[in-house]
């Protein structure tokens, strides 16, 4: 067996164990314990900006967390780059929140699907973002992979500009994308500090020269929701 997968080029893709990672994002649901033992970064989905029912900031916490020891991002998932100023304020106001409670907050991610023929625009959003955050909090976003290969230079580069890192997702759903070695291996040359983005079960092998990438930061891994235990 050993043979075989040498002969075919290394190992095989496997299922993500998150036991093997130390970044998560947590979208709801209980956090599983042994998780949040091992985690030294917790995405923390807080609230969300959507287009439907009216443009607002909706919080899906109902107090902010306690996770002292762990470095938390705020996160914010959105479909609009339309924020209304009361948007804009309750994100900043969540984010002292969080660190009056106690916890050490590494910064803000906007989670959005930014088309790749769209990132020009998108960083003038981010531009606006970044001036409005506190100067001492980092700047997160989710991308797509079709960014490494078919992302504009420029555009790139402006987004390299304003924020921290970018979450490159290789999943769908519960399972990864077909294909997403292809798209991987055109990130030489990224120009924006990237982690990869992965999903709890999903098969996955790493492409060959990742981690030799000065851009690569690690990965972060989406956890499944836990069941609740009834009775």
């Amino acid at each position: 067996m050993a043979l075989a997968l040498a002969a075919c080029g290394g190992p095989a893709e496997r299922p993500v164990d998150p036991t093997e990672h130390t970044a998560f994002w947590l979208w709801g649901g209980p956090a599983p314990r042994d998780m949040l033992a091992r985690a030294r970064e917790i995405y923390l989905l807080d609230g969300e900006v959507l287009e439907r029912g009216g443009v607002r900031f909706r919080a899906l916490r109902p107090e902010p967390p306690r996770l002292p020891g762990k470095a938390l991002w705020l996160v914010v998932r959105t479909d609009t780059l339309a924020w209304p100023e009361p948007a804009h304020a309750l994100v900043k106001r969540h984010l002292a929140q969080w660190r009056a409670a106690g916890n050490r907050v590494a910064g803000v991610q906007i989670d959005f699907d930014a088309r790749t023929r769209g990132l020009g625009g998108y960083a003038g959003f981010l531009r606006d973002i970044r001036r409005r955050l506190p100067e001492d909090t980092r700047l997160s976003i989710t991308g797509l992979m079709d960014w490494s290969a078919n992302g504009d230079p420029a555009a790139l580069a402006g987004l390299a500009g304003t924020v921290d890192e970018v979450a490159i997702q290789t999943y769908q759903g519960r399972a990864t994308i077909p294909g997403y070695k292809r798209y991987l291996g055109r990130l030489d040359g990224f120009p924006i500090p990237f982690r990869i983005g992965l999903v709890e079960g999903g098969r996955w092998r790493q492409p060959e020269g990742l981690t030799a990438n000065p851009k690569f930061r690690g990965y972060i891994v989406f956890l499944m929701p836990r069941p609740t235990a009834s009775g």
